[in-house]
């Protein structure tokens, strides 16, 4: 997913920026090499970026200047940041461990009072779509998701019920982007 960070963070320069504006902290679950990571504290000045793999995916990472890099289990234990972000995370895992991703999320953000959010980077299987194409290129994708891991791609009554199982008060859908969305989750 390397290519498709470098590609996204051109995108989010020209329409997803008002979801990172602000934000003093922020770990990437899953962040892989860190190249979004790199990419948002290049874009934002003053952002002080996480990347959270598993060990061996960070151990293995080249190290790149002013990102952190920890590694753990998602499902265990998250480092603290004001925001916590899932960027096409979410999509491979079942409804139960995505509640628990959310969760662990939850406990590593402070309050919504105090910058808290989580923002998700999947797709909203309906949303921003303006072709039957489109549509059926979602379905597909959610095919694939279900024959290859135990996830799948979810519509926005699906994620909602997501957050509310997390314990998440609010979310917004803040954009869409092609396929995908930029969604803002609340504690």
């Amino acid at each position: 997913m390397a290519c498709d960070s470098v590609f996204f963070m051109y995108v989010l320069k020209h329409v997803g920026r008002e979801a990172f504006k602000g934000i003093g902290t922020l770990v990437d679950v899953g962040g892989g090499t860190g190249l979004m990571a790199a990419a948002l504290a290049k874009e934002f000045p003053g952002l002080k970026c996480t990347v959270f793999d598993l060990p061996h995916v960070v151990n293995s990472a080249k190290k790149m200047e002013g990102i952190q890099y920890v590694g753990g289990d998602m499902f265990v234990e998250l480092p603290p940041a004001e925001v916590a972000l899932l960027k096409w995370i979410l999509h491979d895992w079942s409804d139960e461990d995505c509640v628990r991703i959310l969760q662990r999320c939850k406990e590593a953000i402070p309050p919504k009072e105090k910058g808290g959010k989580v923002i998700v980077i999947d797709m909203v299987v309906g949303v921003g779509i303006n072709t039957q194409t489109s549509l059926e290129t979602q379905h597909l994708f959610d095919l694939e998701m279900m024959i290859l891991v135990t996830g799948k791609e979810r519509d926005e009554n699906e994620w909602r019920e997501l957050f509310v199982a997390a314990g998440f008060s609010d979310y917004k859908i803040i954009t869409s982007i092609g396929l995908r969305s930029i969604i803002e989750v609340y504690p």
